[in-house]
């Protein structure tokens, strides 16, 4: 299967929420009105899209309706998927990993994949050809070490750790020194995402980016958060929330197989302008792809054939 029918088949369950909500508003009206323009807007939020989104999409979807004199429903069907494509491709997407190392710092909260999505960005990378160095700095956390050295071994790479409850920035400092002795490409720290306590968590990041800018000045980094699709709107208020106390440079959304809220990669991108990244599409290790907006867009709206 490729890239784009596993995007597609992962989507079906959120094709399915928002189409059937728009469908459903478009059979029910005739004219274009007032009214039409109300049953959208609710659908799209009963489709996790959001308030704040869902409200924005209306009324630029009023502005071109109005602009172009459009009377048929179907071609506002088509302005309402210009105007959420529009969205998806106002950020910035790629990865920027300039330098040789370049450094991709990931957070998130337990639970979300964190772990997991590491260790399928180091098989990503490694199967560009790239030599990827890990780094446990995740040290707070029951297991986290154990598991991100069991993801080493799967993705063929090298692994910087200590024992629990060391000091983060103390991996991070092995782990830079390393990636320069060993000719690291790309250098990927497991980093702490305890919100009970922002302050600390700041603190920590601050501490952390501080000694990757003395060891590996000029360096490239990328600071990725994780968020868990199926959580919807609590995921965007997580982005909110870690916003505050970390540069996020993108979002790695995981989970998207399985949930019928994938909507919220359009609230993330319009109300926190914070790119979505990566996905995940699935549970192997190479079901971890870049997010292209076109495609993601595409296959939101294209028609099932089975």
């Amino acid at each position: 299967m490729g890239f784009f029918d596993k995007l597609k088949q992962s989507l079906n369950k959120t094709r399915t929420a928002i189409a059937e909500q728009v469908n459903e508003v478009f059979k029910a009206f005739v004219k274009v009105d007032d009214e039409l323009f109300d049953e959208l807007e609710e659908a799209l939020i009963m489709a996790d899209i959001g308030v704040e989104t869902s409200s924005y999409i209306i009324k630029e979807l009023r502005d071109r309706v109005k602009t172009k004199r459009i009377t048929d429903g179907n071609l506002v069907k088509d302005e309402l998927k210009d105007v959420i494509s529009d969205i998806l491709s106002q950020q910035d997407c790629q990865m920027h990993l300039d330098s040789n190392p370049s450094v991709i710092l990931v957070i998130g909260v337990n639970g979300v994949g964190k772990t997991t999505s590491i260790g399928k960005l180091a098989t990503y990378y490694k199967a560009q050809g790239k030599k990827v160095l890990l780094a446990a700095a995740d040290t707070f956390r029951a297991a986290a070490i154990d598991q991100l050295d069991i993801w080493a071994s799967r993705s063929g790479c090298d692994i910087i750790k200590q024992k629990e409850n060391s000091d983060p920035a103390a991996v991070v400092f092995d782990a830079c020194n390393a990636a320069k002795a060993r000719g690291v490409d790309i250098l990927i720290c497991d980093t702490a995402g305890r919100l009970h306590n922002k302050k600390n968590l700041m603190a920590e990041l601050a501490k952390i980016s501080r000694v990757i800018e003395r060891e590996l000045p000029g360096a490239s980094k990328e600071t990725l958060l994780v968020l868990d699709a199926t959580t919807g709107q609590n995921a965007v208020s997580q982005a909110k929330l870690f916003s505050e106390a970390a540069n996020i440079s993108g979002i790695i959304l995981t989970k998207l197989d399985g949930t019928a809220k994938g909507g919220i990669v359009i609230a993330i991108s319009r109300e926190l302008q914070i790119p979505v990244k990566f996905i995940g599409v699935g549970e192997g290790t190479d079901d971890l792809q870049v997010f292209n907006p076109l495609d993601f867009a595409i296959a939101l709206f294209e028609e099932n054939t089975d």
